[in-house]
């Protein structure tokens, strides 16, 4: 029977950390962060970063990419860190998946990771003789749905999302094009998007989900032009139902740290009615 050898923690100069390639989730200047920092400056590094040895003597960062950069503007030269001996695929599979936790992940962010993810789990299974291609890229969206905890469908149309031109992936993320008219509009040609992208500068309007399948079509057909892009954007839309958005990052700091987001809701619901309540004994005065 092998015996279990349990991971070291290590110390390891920062200079000597290397972000992981492509490494799809920013690190954004938040409130989140601030206080992550000021926590370091503290207490330190209370759960170390997972880094991969590199040939050169450096190390690849897996997980910790925000601890790394708190760190730094704390002024600290080290981050405690275990080391792992895996290949990159194996290295991706853990850096999705430990970034995927948070709050407040940007649909283009869950874009590239679950496509790396994809990638790498399909590039697994492929050194271990799956010898059909189609079997091999069913089981990998199924076990990146599962790990997930979402459907296939779900994950198919995020990594759709890596089609769309930056300037409609930006869009996407500020809840400007729903997910839906984002998934029909990856499917256009890039000077297709390009056309789109300058008519919804010109209309300052976006594409619904019925218009987004009309310029779908249209495309397939070889009509889609900038004077059927404009006739479609220039038609009054219908209502849509929407969901208003309100960044994390903005409203955590008016509740205290034990809220949970349900609850955070549940107060922004009754202020709301209380403030609507005072407005019509206003209006009566």
């Amino acid at each position: 029977m092998s015996e279990h050898i349990a991971e070291k923690i290590i110390n390891v100069p920062i200079s000597k950390i290397n972000p992981f390639p492509d490494h799809p989730f920013s690190i954004r200047d938040d409130d989140a962060m601030r206080q992550t920092i000021e926590s370091i400056k503290e207490y330190g590094v209370l759960v170390p970063a997972i880094v991969r040895p590199l040939e050169n003597g450096t190390y690849e960062l897996i997980a910790g990419h925000r601890r790394k950069y708190a760190c730094e503007q704390a002024g600290i030269n080290s981050l405690p860190v275990i080391v792992r001996n895996i290949d990159r695929d194996a290295a991706t599979v853990i850096m999705v998946d430990s970034n995927l936790q948070r709050e407040n992940i940007l649909p283009s962010e869950k874009a590239k990771a679950y496509k790396m993810k994809l990638e790498a789990i399909k590039r697994q299974g492929a050194r271990h003789d799956l010898t059909s291609t189609q079997v091999a890229q069913k089981l990998s969206v199924e076990k990146v749905a599962e790990e997930a905890g979402t459907s296939k469908d779900q994950i198919r149309r995020y990594i759709r999302l890596n089609e769309l031109q930056p300037e409609l992936q930006q869009m996407v993320d500020d809840g400007k094009i729903g997910m839906t008219p984002a998934v029909e509009i990856s499917y256009l040609k890039p000077d297709e998007q390009k056309m789109l992208i300058e008519t919804i500068d010109s209309e300052q309007a976006t594409p619904s989900f019925s218009q987004a399948q009309r310029m779908r079509r249209l495309s397939q057909e070889g009509k889609l032009n900038d004077d059927t892009v404009l006739g479609i954007m220039m038609e009054q839309k219908k209502p849509e139902n929407w969901d208003l958005k309100l960044p994390m990052d903005r409203i955590r700091k008016y509740f205290p740290r034990s809220y949970t987001p349900q609850r955070m809701e549940e107060t922004i619901i009754k202020l709301l009615e209380m403030w609507m309540k005072k407005r019509q004994r206003d209006q009566q005065r």
